[in-house]
């Protein structure tokens, strides 16, 4: 397929699979999976990046989505859940299959990206440079909360039929609070496909690694890093270094990170470091009132996923760090602060 949203439903005997993102690009993950008549998408994310590459966005939906049986949803990162207001909008009103915590992080991403593309519809049409009038916003926050509606949270390691002849099973992926693999079985002809969505490694900090694929028919990978050879040096020593270095020639380390997990892990570190004396006593701050929220969640859940041997560190990185409160005492060296919404 050319990564286009102009595939149909077909009612085809034997199964097919169309990618209708994450095609020549690493966003707009979509995958349509058909079978004795029913259709089933696995993910439904945005396109992001360049102009070319948003305008995919505001295509017609692909004819017959909107009769789709089933959406699942590996994560809740946009670039694989940030499309479905848009699909709801269309008309799409059955049942969106994501893991518990997915659902809980989606509770605040969605609304967010909404309000995000809201107020840039109105600064468009206040500073007139629009080719459209007015303009609009890809979805609004109503259609946002109007696809939360349609959520079906399901635990790990158990087996779903979502669709007569069907079936998906949860496992984890290691990339983000709630992340999954799809492990998906058809009936007639008996054939077994994993969807990987976003794969983590094996030594996230706080998340148990990825569940083994094991034996499947046919693995469907996105490899948005598959050319790259990841660095054996620990992430959190060279993090100390870098903040040790910066701090003494009297400077400041700005940190952008993604306020799904990636915010979590380096305060994770951040309070482990500080802890051990190895980081200076500088104060830290979070410029994020979107991070506090999915901080929330994350520091309330993660006792059900985090790696062997962490709970002691991560209940003291929460205590400490303040995660669930900005203004606490984060242990020795640093704060967290509300300050303006600083959406990543």
């Amino acid at each position: 397929d050319d990564g286009g949203m102009t595939s149909d439903v077909r009612k085809s005997p034997g199964p097919t699979l169309s990618m209708l993102g994450a095609v020549r690009t690493v966003t707009g993950s979509k995958f349509l999976l058909e079978h004795g008549g029913d259709s089933v998408l696995f993910d439904c994310g945005l396109f992001q990046g360049g102009r070319e590459l948003r305008q995919r966005n505001w295509e017609d939906a692909p004819i017959g989505l909107t009769r789709l049986d089933a959406i699942v949803l590996s994560h809740a990162h946009l670039d694989h859940c940030g499309y479905l207001p848009r699909l709801v909008a269309h008309g799409y009103r059955g049942p969106v299959h994501v893991t518990e915590d997915t659902a809980r992080l989606m509770a605040v991403v969605l609304p967010d990206s909404a309000r995000l593309l809201e107020e840039e519809a109105e600064y468009a049409n206040r500073a007139g440079y629009s080719r459209h009038d007015p303009a609009l916003p890809l979805y609004t926050e109503e259609d946002a909360f109007a696809a939360l509606q349609l959520c079906v949270p399901h635990p790990f390691d158990v087996d779903l039929e979502i669709t007569e002849g069907t079936s998906v099973r949860f496992q984890p992926a290691g990339h983000i609070l709630g992340s999954a693999t799809m492990l998906t079985r058809l009936t007639s002809p008996d054939t077994s496909i994993r969807f990987s969505g976003d794969l983590g490694r094996s030594n996230h900090p706080l998340l148990v690694p990825p569940a083994p694929i094991g034996d499947v028919d046919w693995l469907v990978v996105e490899s948005t890093y598959g050319n790259r050879t990841h660095d054996d040096q620990d992430p959190a020593e060279r993090l100390a270094d870098v903040i040790e270095r910066t701090i003494r020639r009297g400077g400041r380390v700005i940190i952008p990170a993604f306020a799904v997990d990636r915010t979590e892990v380096i305060l994770y570190h951040l309070a482990a470091l500080a802890r051990s004396g190895r980081l200076p006593q500088v104060p830290a701050y979070v410029d994020s009132r979107f991070q506090g929220a999915c901080g929330r969640r994350c520091s309330d859940r993660l006792g059900a996923h985090e790696r062997p041997g962490t709970s002691r560190h991560l209940r003291g990185a929460r205590r400490g760090a303040g995660i669930q409160s900005p203004g606490a005492q984060h242990s020795r060296t640093a704060r967290l602060v509300g300050g303006r919404s600083a959406r990543r």
